[in-house]
C-alpha cells in the first residue's frame, strides 16, 4: 500500500507505516478464513503475519484474540476486512466473466487474489506496490511454493510517481478492457493525488472496464476520533490509523468518473452485511460510519 514503507527488499518495507496496516489486513484474512461463517478465504494470510517482525505475535484465529469476537480490533473491524474482501473478490470476477482481460491491483499490499481466486483463462494481474512490499510478499509465498491462477505481473511503483510507465512498461495494454482496484488505499492519499489516480484510470480504460475502491467521508475521521475500534487499534498493535490517514477535504471522485461517462454505484459495508447476512452492522460512534465502497463502469 502507498505510504511510508521503505524501498527495500526485505521483511522491513512492510514493518513501517501504512506497511503494517496490509499486516493488518492480512491477520483480519487470517481470521476470517478461520470462521465457521468465513465469508473469504486466504490460507495464505496467516504466513504474512507470521513471518513479519511487526506483527508475529498477532492472533492468526478468532480465538487467539483476547475476547474473541468482542474485540473491537480482531472482532468487528477485522470481520470489517473479511466483507470487503469478499464484496471485492466478487466483483474483480463478475468484471472478468463480462470481459475485463486485465485486473489492476493498485497498492496491491499482500493481497493474493492472483492466487486464490478461479480466474477465466488467459486474464493478467497486475499488482502495483513499492518495492519492499513486494519483496517480502515474494519471500513468503515462494517459500510456500504457492502457483498463480493467473498470468502474474508484479510492478514495483511507488503511485505517487510516475506508476503509468512501470505498468505499460510490465505488459498492460490500455486498449483492452480492465478491471481496477483500489483497496484501502486512498485514505493515506492527498487530494491531488487521488484526483489525478482516478483521471488516469479514465485514461488508461477502454470501453468496457470497470473501477472499485474505498473512501472515507472527511467529516467522520475526527467525529469518531475516540471509537472503540480506534482505540483498540492504537493500544493492541500500537498503529493511530487516523494519523496515517490523509484529513484533508475529500474529492468527490464518484462524481468525477460519472462526469466522465462512467456508471457509478456508491454503497456502505452495512449493506452488504445485510445482503450477506454476516458482517458489521451500525453502532454508536462508529469508525465505520463514513466508508464507502465505490463501483463504476466505462460503458
Amino acid at each position: 500500500m502507498v505510504g511510508t514503507a521503505q524501498q527495500n527488499t526485505g521483511m522491513e518495507g512492510v514493518d513501517g507505516g501504512v506497511g503494517v496496516t496490509a499486516l493488518l489486513v492480512a491477520a483480519a484474512r487470517a481470521i476470517e478464513t478461520h470462521r465457521h461463517d468465513t465469508l473469504a478465504q486466504d490460507t495464505y494470510a496467516e504466513h504474512f503475519v507470521r513471518a513479519a517482525p511487526a506483527s508475529a505475535s498477532w492472533p492468526v484465529r478468532l480465538q487467539q484474540a483476547p475476547d474473541g469476537d468482542a474485540n473491537p480490533l480482531w472482532g468487528r473491524f477485522a470481520r470489517y476486512f473479511g466483507l470487503r474482501t469478499r464484496v471485492l473478490d466478487d466483483f474483480l470476477l463478475r468484471s472478468v466473466h463480462a470481459g475485463a482481460r486485465q485486473v489492476v491491483l493498485l497498492g496491491a499490499g499482500l493481497d493474493t487474489r492472483a492466487f486464490r481466486l478461479d480466474w477465466p483463462p488467459d486474464r493478467v494481474v497486475f499488482e502495483v506496490d513499492r518495492e519492499g512490499v513486494l519483496a517480502f510478499k515474494h519471500q513468503v509465498l515462494d517459500g510456500l511454493s504457492a502457483t498463480p491462477k493467473a498470468a502474474r505481473v508484479p510492478v514495483p511503483a511507488d503511485l505517487r510517481a510516475d506508476w503509468v510507465a512501470a505498468l505499460t512498461g510490465a505488459g498492460f495494454d490500455p486498449a483492452a478492457p480492465s478491471v481496477w482496484l483500489a483497496e484501502g488505499l486512498l485514505f493515506y492519499l492527498p487530494n491531488a493525488v487521488e484526483t489525478q489516480l482516478i483521471d488516469t484510470v479514465d485514461q488508461l480504460s477502454a470501453p468496457g472496464s470497470a473501477l472499485a475502491y474505498e473512501v472515507k467521508l472527511e467529516k467522520d475521521l475526527m467525529v469518531h476520533r475516540d471509537s472503540t475500534l480506534y482505540t483498540a487499534t492504537r493500544q493492541q498493535i500500537g498503529i493511530d490509523l487516523l494519523d496515517l490517514f490523509v484529513g484533508e477535504p475529500r474529492p468527490d471522485s464518484a462524481g468525477r468518473l460519472a462526469g466522465k461517462g462512467w456508471s457509478t454505484s456508491v454503497r456502505t459495508p452495512f449493506d452488504f452485511t445485510r445482503e450477506h447476512g454476516r458482517g458489521p452492522l451500525p453502532e454508536q460512534n462508529d469508525a465505520l460510519a463514513g466508508n464507502r465502497w465505490v463501483f463504476a463502469n466505462k460503458p
